[in-house]
């Protein structure tokens, strides 16, 4: 206090505008202790060399550690302060910078007064939960040997990266080791430098403040050391000197935040090498939010005389991975004969406690079994494999006996600290990644819906069905129409006949010239003009029963373009029906009325408590769907795709690599639509493992190489010795079922036509039968005719002799005695019976 009143006097005595003062030699602070009551009490505006003001503050120094760790790529650090003010300062500032970074903070550690340091160096180096190799401390300078000792006593040097704050670093320590990382101010700020652009602002600052009030025509402008009455112009000067900046200064350009920081600030980055400090890079802030960090990290020397950096985490070297029976990623079968080549044991639990063997042996391969191996390559680890036990990927749900949600599955398993990783078909969600934490994507899909291809039905009519029955009758009623009005046209027209020209010939006699009758061409019938109809119509060559006439000509050629339009319509409209009859998918996509309005019958799901059924859990649009799917939706997907397979089950709907493989394993499956929902796979660990962003990087080297793309090509969309044609690259194809109406109207035909001839044969039979007899019947009507004619000549030539004789007799009888004429007469008469009877 008297120091302060003193300095009080002084100031008031000298007329002095400000007073600067610095640490004496002996390290003592009273001198500005007593400045800092003064300027507090009277509200005086104060510069503090080392504290506050023209030096930034020891808190920075986080920013600077801050900048070095994200240069070395180191993800996880320890931090290890002080119980004292400054010390929390400094964490406080640290852990603010790390909040909405990469780098976590796994520990934080705060020691007291005389602690047990090779207790807390020990403890925290081999805690199991503890992967950071990374060590950031911030110590009072008495504490430094036992601390530092500690570190070398234990031997933990090797793998591990260790910053200390400046105070420890320059305190000349004899337990400084080899390999130590630090800052410091820049050696620029010397107490000299600082004092020359102390004085400088203060003149900026005092000019500028009189020139904006009446600072000289207040009398009053003293400060009264007997009295409490604060200086009227300290806060108008405190907020002054915030505002005034000095640029090119010899400590740099110097200029004060809100808190009265100074920004600006510069800083060496220190390493131990040989006993000696060695500057290796600086660290410069250039305004609130801008930093620059110059570090060469070739001439760093890391603990135990290494140039090699650090890993800067704890690997385990022998890792936990757990996965699931899901094709074609793993392909599990029972079986501890596994094939080293392409194949790795992978036990499962079992369930079932009366079973003495507490697992069942199974051999694993695929597209996470392959990557899972090349990450073992390339981040030199090795690792234990194992199926879930419960074959489920992970839901939060309540247990039968639990009133609390848990996770089960493979995400139960990581929690419970059974697993250390997740490889497999896991989607990246927003439920899941609360409670665990992925890498990078190894494969970006979608959500997709599987169906069973569905063929149009080929009928044996199915050669029909470019025309309407309609259209057939219409075409079939205009073949007969048009040949009747032919028949008709060429029948009444005067040119439906040709006369050929008189021949001459020689009779085969040689008796000369024999000329022919004119003669006639036969005119066109009704038979001939349905032959010709039929065959202008199926373009057939049509070789005689043409029309005559002119009339009928013209009918016959307009009938000609009818029945080229008409069969090319026929041909057009086949190959249109023939597209249509390729295998198809049941349903259009994710908008298809039979999912957005489900009808009796048709069935569709998922797997339950998986990323799909969340995900329809979460959309608002797809709710109906999810109420639909809810109590259908199947343990597994193997289940699923069976009963689609069967036919019971319509639609199954999944991530897009799955049934992308099924499809191209099985020929009468096809996905549905467009992908929705689309998402990533990623392997997952607990919150803040080490392993995060090693793997990520190594998964995102695989997609630079083209690795992802080959086991995309190897285990998703390789079809084996299943070659299944790609209808939209290829015509349609007919096959028997799409022609057999054809066939059999061919057959038909011939059937037809055997017994059309059966019949003509028949008639041809019973009308020369007829013939025949009509023939007998004429030749013996003709002979009794001859027969006839000849008994009548005889009768008449008879008769004709018997009057001649008659009349002789007569005359005879007159020349006769008339008894005599009597006896002769009657011996006459008994002849000519005779002669009857004879004949």
């Amino acid at each position: 206090l008297l120091i302060a009143l003193k300095l009080c006097e002084i100031g008031n005595t000298s007329h002095a505008k400000a007073i600067i003062a610095g640490e004496g030699s002996d390290g003592s602070d009273l001198t500005l202790t007593a400045i800092s009551y003064v300027s507090d009490f009277y509200h005086i505006p104060a510069l503090y060399n080392y504290i506050v003001r023209l030096v930034p503050p020891y808190l920075y120094e986080a920013d600077a550690w801050f900048s070095i760790i994200r240069r070395l790529k180191y993800t996880k650090v320890v931090l290890i302060y002080s119980q004292d003010e400054e010390g929390r300062m400094v964490a406080s500032r640290f852990q603010m910078l790390t909040e909405d970074s990469e780098i976590q903070i796994e520990r934080t550690e705060e020691y007291e007064i005389n602690s047990n340091f090779t207790s807390i160096i020990s403890n925290l180096t081999s805690e199991d939960r503890l992967l950071s190799r990374v060590f950031i401390i911030h110590t009072r300078v008495e504490d430094t040997d036992d601390l530092l000792s500690a570190i070398v006593r234990l031997q933990h040097l090797e793998n591990f990266v260790w910053i200390i704050n400046e105070r420890a670093l320059m305190s000349n320590s004899s337990a400084l080791f080899d390999g130590l990382l630090g800052v410091k101010l820049h050696k620029l700020f010397s107490e000299e430098n600082l004092l020359i652009d102390a004085i400088k602002l203060l003149v900026n600052a005092f000019n500028n403040f009189i020139d904006d009030v009446g600072f000289w025509s207040d009398k009053k402008t003293a400060i009264n050391c007997s009295t409490i009455e604060p200086w009227s112009y300290g806060n108008d000067f405190y907020r002054k000197l915030l505002n005034t900046s000095l640029m090119h200064g010899v400590t740099g350009n110097i200029e004060f935040n809100e808190e009265g920081d100074r920004v600006e600030s510069l800083y060496e980055i220190i390493n131990i090498q040989n006993g000696q400090t060695k500057v290796v890079g600086t660290y410069r802030t250039n305004t609130i939010d801008k930093t620059e960090l110059v570090l060469d990290e070739q001439d760093l020397l890391w603990p135990n005389g290494l140039r090699r950096k650090p890993d800067g985490i704890r690997t385990r070297r022998n890792v936990s991975v757990v996965t699931i029976h899901e094709k074609p990623f793993t392909i599990a079968r029972p079986g501890n004969d596994c094939d080293p080549t392409i194949e790795v044991l992978c036990p499962r639990k079992r369930l079932n406690d009366s079973i003495n063997d507490e697992y069942e042996n199974f051999c694993c391969r695929g597209y996470c079994i392959d990557l899972l191996q090349e990450l073992s390559k390339n981040l030199s680890f090795v690792f234990t494999l194992h199926l879930v036990a419960d074959n489920k990927y992970g839901s939060y749900e309540k247990e039968k006996d639990d009133k609390h949600k848990r996770w089960d599955g493979m995400i139960g398993e990581l929690l419970n600290y059974e697993a250390d990783m997740i490889i497999a078909p896991l989607t990246i969600s927003p439920e899941r990644a609360e409670d665990i934490e992925f890498t990078k994507p190894f494969k970006y899909q979608g959500i997709t819906i599987l169906v069973r291809k569905t063929k149009n039905a080929s009928n044996l009519a199915s050669f029909l069905q470019p025309f309407k029955d309609s259209l057939w009758a219409m075409v079939l009623l205009s073949v007969h129409v048009i040949a009747v009005v032919l028949y008709l046209l060429d029948r009444f027209s005067p040119f439906g006949r040709f006369r050929f020209s008189p021949r001459q010939g020689t009779g085969r006699s040689g008796d000369g010239p024999v000329i022919e009758i004119n003669t006639e061409e036969d005119s066109l019938n009704l038979s001939r003009a349905l032959w010709f109809t039929w065959g202008v119509l199926l373009n057939s060559g049509i070789g005689e029963g043409t029309p005559r006439s002119f009339s009928a000509r013209v009918l016959g050629m307009v009938w000609a373009g009818f029945a080229m339009i008409m069969v090319a319509s026929y041909t057009a409209n086949l190959a249109a029906f023939l597209v249509l009859d390729r295998p198809q998918a049941g349903i259009s996509g994710i908008n298809d009325a039979r999912l957005r309005n489900p009808q009796d019958g048709f069935t569709y799901a998922t797997v339950k408590g998986s990323s799909v059924d969340m995900y329809f859990k979460r959309q608002v649009e797809f709710s109906t769907m999810y109420r639909t799917m809810e109590s259908k939706n199947y343990l597994t997907a193997e289940d699923a795709i069976a009963e689609l397979v069967a036919g019971t089950l319509k639609a199954f709907i999944w991530d897009s690599p799955r049934l992308e493989y099924e499809a191209a394993q099985n020929c009468d499956l096809v996905t549905a639509g467009e992908l929705f929902g689309r998402s990533s796979y990623g392997i997952a660990l607990r919150k803040r493992d080490a392993w995060i962003n090693p793997l990520s990087h190594a998964i995102l080297s695989f997609h630079e190489k083209g690795f992802m793309e080959t086991l995309d090509n190897k285990w998703i969309f390789f079809k084996g010795a299943k070659q299944c044609s790609d209808p939209s690259s290829s015509p349609a194809t007919l096959g028997v079922s799409n022609m057999l109406g054809v066939f059999l109207l061919v057959a038909g035909g011939i059937f037809a036509g055997f017994f059309l001839l059966a019949i003509e044969i028949a008639f041809k039979r019973r009308k020369e039968r007829r013939e025949k007899e009509v023939e007998l019947s004429r030749n013996a009507l003709i002979h009794w005719r001859k027969k006839i004619e000849k008994r009548r000549q005889r009768s008449i030539i008879f008769e004709t002799d018997n009057q001649q004789r008659r009349q002789i007799v007569d005359t005879d009888l007159h020349n006769e005695l008339p008894s005599q004429r009597f006896g002769l007469y009657k011996s006459s008469n008994k002849t000519n019976n005779l002669k009857d009877l004879t004949c």
